[in-house]
């Protein structure tokens, strides 16, 4: 058979074809993404995904709508204490001493255990066990103590914890002690346990951190009185001894890797007694909403957490939020606080054998009824992917966990 060229007009609807086609694979991938959004987790969903160079919109469904968090709240959280606090500081933990210290070692005056806000203090028993040996070491303030020349304290071992106020919980458990977090205190130890065996929340955490280094100094040699009180320093005390947390980093990352409620909380405090009106929920939060703005962001934080239900963001306002940090000085620590798909923390057993596992890395939240997932993607091709999926009406978390990894598996092949 003879070959007939064919003609202009079809070579030009050809043409046409060939280049009206990206942009419609586009969509249908973007249409994909929002089914198996509502899928997983129904109507009251949002998704927002975006080019973390360019700031290109790729997909996204209820983009301006609000949702419950959950532990999505904690970049929010983790980002402000990043920005405001410095990724290397370090949070101090002081003994400080009134009074004089006679020739035989006598202090005529007393100890002042001086909470820093440090969600990490603890003793080695407790966190080798429960946190992979992440925490700061209490009983290394006894060694200094000795070195400043102390052997009996005359007076008492009094434990300061006025940094924060002393309202042991958040908006969700009414302020009280939740089951969900250990009693917060501006002197908090073994992450608010009574013993380091973790079975019962200690009803005064700063009272249990000063008894507990009162009887490791009277088993080293110092003499003072075990039964403690609690008070402020005075503004003339004298450091003789101090301990300090884990970076701020490292932190962070000891709180988005396993969702740590304590450590996001603490955080929150801290802000609050730092840059806010006091070392309150109430003031941490609104430290965190000032932040969300001042990097174009929105967020309704009411907790640092993000067990309380109120605390509310749009995936946009996720998505810039992630962008905006990113691109930040310290921007490469806070991305490297979340947990790699796959690989660790909330989502290691999550993402497995896909395009997300090992190149995604997420924060995940869950209360009943609400699942999340958010966070960056850095692709095979170069490309850096940010995303944030928000489900408010869950019915079937593990459905809603599927549908999640499919989404970010999509995501990361973009």
């Amino acid at each position: 058979m003879r070959w007939t060229p064919p003609s202009i007009f079809v070579l030009i609807l050809a043409l046409g074809a060939l280049l009206t086609a990206p942009a419609a694979s586009a969509a249908d991938r973007c249409s994909t993404l929002q089914s198996r959004l509502v899928r997983g987790g129904g109507e009251a969903s949002g998704l927002f995904v975006l080019d973390a160079e360019t700031g290109k919109v790729v997909c996204r469904r209820a983009p301006s709508r609000r949702f419950s968090l959950a532990s999505n709240m904690k970049l929010f959280t983790t980002g402000t204490a990043i920005a405001r606090l410095g990724p290397n500081a370090r949070i101090p933990t002081k003994v400080e001493a009134t009074g004089s210290i006679d020739e035989h070692g006598v202090l005529d005056g007393s100890l002042y255990l001086v909470g820093g806000g440090d969600p990490a203090l603890g003793t080695p028993s407790f966190y080798d066990r429960f946190l992979g040996g992440f925490g700061t070491n209490l009983y290394a303030l006894k060694g200094q103590i000795r070195a400043a020349g102390i052997s009996s304290v005359r007076g008492r071992l009094y434990a300061d914890d006025t940094i924060f106020d002393r309202l042991r919980g958040v908006p969700d458990s009414g302020y009280a002690t939740s089951p969900y977090i250990g009693p917060l205190s501006g002197l908090a130890f073994d992450a608010g346990f009574s013993s380091s065996s973790a079975t019962s929340f200690a009803t005064d955490p700063a009272r249990v951190a000063a008894t507990k280094l009162a009887r490791a100094l009277d088993a080293d040699g110092v003499d003072v009185r075990p039964r403690i009180a609690l008070a402020k320093a005075p503004p003339d005390a004298e450091t003789v001894a101090v301990v300090r947390s884990p970076t701020i980093a490292r932190i962070a990352q000891a709180t988005n890797v396993p969702s740590n409620n304590y450590y996001a909380e603490t955080l929150n405090k801290l802000l609050g007694a730092r840059f806010g009106t006091s070392g309150s929920t109430a003031a941490g939060a609104a430290v965190v909403t000032q932040y969300a703005r001042s990097e174009g962001s929105y967020v309704h934080a009411v907790d640092g957490s993000g067990l309380t239900r109120t605390g509310k963001a749009s995936t946009a306002e996720v998505a810039r939020f992630l962008r905006a940090v990113r691109g930040e000085p310290y921007g490469e620590d806070f991305v490297d606080s979340l947990a790699v798909a796959g690989r660790e923390g909330t989502v290691a057993d999550r993402m497995e054998g896909t395009a997300a596992a090992g190149r995604c890395r997420v924060k995940t939240g869950t209360l009943t009824g609400v699942s999340a997932l958010s966070g960056y993607c850095f692709n095979a091709d170069g490309r850096t992917m940010i995303f944030s999926i928000l489900m408010n009406g869950v019915r079937d978390l593990s459905l809603a966990h599927l549908e999640q990894d499919r989404i970010a598996a999509a995501v990361a092949g973009y």
